[in-house]
């Protein structure tokens, strides 16, 4: 199958034009007439992951490799150093982030990580309607995404409704309608802001929220008849 219908498969499951305007998904490297018999499936690229795949393979990945604009491909730099390996080995690449964030991603963790039902959506945010003591329910969600702690701005003692965002979110801060915020990458400052409109949020990590990518596309992939398989991301932190 060529990647130009592996595409057109994908922009129908999650549309490429509403992935926003400073993301970089799409088809970042390879040729739409390329024939494709494998995909992998990942979270991001790294060069250990490179190494393990068989030549002309399409890896779907759900962040950009390629995110701002290139002013230069040294090979000993990133992520020029990656690029070139792949170009070796003819490895394609496509990206679905902010699109599947939408269409996919922030639905899959409120419903099946999670396990609630999902109240009210709005773009990146789902609502989900909780009403459970705070400590009891930041213990439940560090749970379900296997962190060793619940990382919290405790702005009240009880949760009735929670926004949650996968990924990075904190630039949504001002414009959530919830008494708890559920998102990644959450800085100091963040808090401080968050303290200050009376915001409670639980750091859901970067990587534990979104590496559920992989399965989630994989079940819709199986449709196309094509060999894709997962590969075993890794989370670049690591806990001590």
């Amino acid at each position: 199958m060529k990647i130009s219908e592996i595409y057109q498969f994908l922009n129908e499951l999650s549309p490429f034009e509403l992935q926003e305007s400073w993301d970089n998904s799409g088809l970042l490297l390879g040729d739409f007439n390329q024939d494709i018999q494998k995909i992998v499936l990942s979270i991001d690229v790294d060069e250990a992951l490179i190494e393990s795949m068989e030549e002309n393979t399409l890896l779907i990945t759900h962040h950009p490799l390629i995110f701002g604009g290139l002013k230069q491909l040294e090979f000993s730099r990133y992520p020029a150093n990656l690029i070139y390996k792949m170009i070796q080995k003819n490895i394609s690449n496509i990206s679905m982030h902010t699109n599947f964030d939408q269409t996919h991603l922030n639905e899959y963790v409120a419903t099946e990580i999670l396990g609630y039902k999902i109240a009210q959506k709005e773009g990146f945010v789902a609502y989900l309607d909780i009403d459970e003591d705070f400590d009891v329910f930041a213990k439940k969600v560090a749970a379900a995404f296997s962190l060793p702690h619940a990382k919290c701005v405790k702005s009240s003692p009880r949760v009735k409704r929670a926004a949650l965002t996968t990924g990075s979110g904190c630039s949504l801060i001002k414009s959530i309608k919830a008494d708890c915020f559920l998102t990644g990458d959450i800085k100091y400052h963040d808090a401080m802001e968050a303290k200050s409109i009376n915001l409670s949020m639980i750091d859901i990590g970067h990587f534990e929220s979104e590496h559920f990518f992989a399965e989630i596309l994989l079940k819709h992939l199986k449709n196309l008849g094509l060999e894709a398989i997962i590969s075993s991301s890794k989370n670049p932190f690591t806990y001590i």
